[in-house]
């Protein structure tokens, strides 16, 4: 696998920080962890959810009806996973571990696997965001092309008009199929996977074995195959194009950087790890309301890269203290205003890594 090594030898500017997150959370008297605002919005997020899915499951309805629940409840379960999952499997849901463990699992119950996930996602990406060859989020060639080192083939061309169609059905391709994938190999892209312990297996199994019962045998059962397959495909449509947007927005856009890292190979990066955050990382829409509420804060990747056990709660006042540091530095902090402005650096990023490379 390939081996990356930061130059945290004078980590100034990370000292500096944490010491300024602290204090502002010793003055306010605050916990890094969620609160009420967090805590509704889990209670109004399942809620919902669970009651689009009783409708869809006991009354046969109309297609435009079943499309748009299905949707709908799709964009929900996205929802759960960027507000209540991801808190909780980064262990900043709550001061206390078993509630981050149970609500972790609310991702087995959207059918992914919180074990995988938080190897994946914890681990992997959030120590080496966006560097060829190791983080996972990346990694999707030959389809996608998603930085200059990664291989270029014809059908690159035209990536941008078929990346939303791959981002529609990539929950599905990632519960049916890359949850098993990595389970049987036992590898996240070139990197081994933790090993799991006996619980891990069962729970992995058992959670497997629900979602089928629950979002595929017993709709049908209940409704009919016809009614069930247009829930189940507009179901993952809302899902995955939600989940893809969110993260891609975050990393894959004009703004940030890339680093390529080839097996069996030692890549120096010469800044400290939080720089390389910064430089990987991009916000967008930190001034929308709406967008940081349904979100879950993901909006603040840069805070959430730096500071991944504090809960996305505390993210929009704690960017004012990373903000200034960054400028006090001299380094860069990337933020595109609105969502819209971010949608597009994407798919022009897209279009431009499609072209034929020179060497090619």
């Amino acid at each position: 696998m390939s081996k990356v090594v930061f130059n945290n030898k004078n980590a100034v500017f990370f000292q500096s920080l944490k010491g300024a997150i602290d204090s502002y959370f010793k003055e306010k008297n605050l916990k890094k962890t969620g609160n009420w605002a967090l805590y509704s919005k889990t209670i109004i997020l399942i809620a919902a959810s669970i009651a689009l899915y009783l409708i869809a499951i006991s009354f046969s309805l109309p297609v435009v009806t079943t499309i748009l629940i299905g949707s709908v409840l799709g964009f929900l379960s996205a929802c759960i996973g960027f507000n209540v999952m991801h808190d909780a499997n980064h262990g900043s849901y709550s001061s206390k571990s078993w509630v981050n463990d149970t609500l972790g699992l609310t991702l087995n119950a959207l059918g992914g696997n919180s074990f995988i996930w938080r190897h994946k996602h914890n681990i992997i990406h959030h120590t080496y965001p966006n560097v060829d060859g190791i983080d996972d989020d990346i990694a999707k060639s030959p389809f996608i092309r998603m930085c200059s080192s990664q291989p270029w083939v014809p059908m690159h061309r035209i990536q941008h008009l078929y990346t939303p169609l791959l981002y529609a059905i990539s929950s599905m391709v990632w519960i049916l199929f890359q949850d098993f994938e990595k389970y049987f190999k036992q590898k996240v892209h070139n990197t081994e996977l933790q090993k799991m312990k006996t619980k891990d297996h069962v729970i992995f199994w058992i959670s497997k074995v629900l979602y089928v019962f629950f979002y595929i045998a017993l709709p049908i059962l209940l409704t009919g195959w016809q009614q069930w397959l247009v829930f189940f495909l507009s179901l993952h449509v809302g899902l995955g194009f939600t989940l893809a947007i969110v993260f891609q927005l975050a990393h894959v856009v004009e703004e940030t950087e890339f680093t390529f890292a080839p097996l069996s190979e030692t890549t120096v990066i010469e800044n400290e790890w939080a720089i390389h955050q910064l430089k990987t990382t991009s916000n967008f829409s930190p001034d929308n309301k709406l967008v940081s509420w349904f979100a879950g804060g993901l909006n603040y990747q840069v805070e959430h890269h730096l500071f991944p056990r504090i809960s996305h709660i505390h993210y929009p006042a704690i960017s004012k203290i990373v903000k200034l540091k960054c400028e006090e530095f001299n380094v860069p902090y990337n933020c595109i205003s609105s969502f819209n402005l971010a949608v597009r650096s994407h798919f022009r990023f897209i279009k431009l890594l499609g072209r034929k490379p020179v060497s090619a």
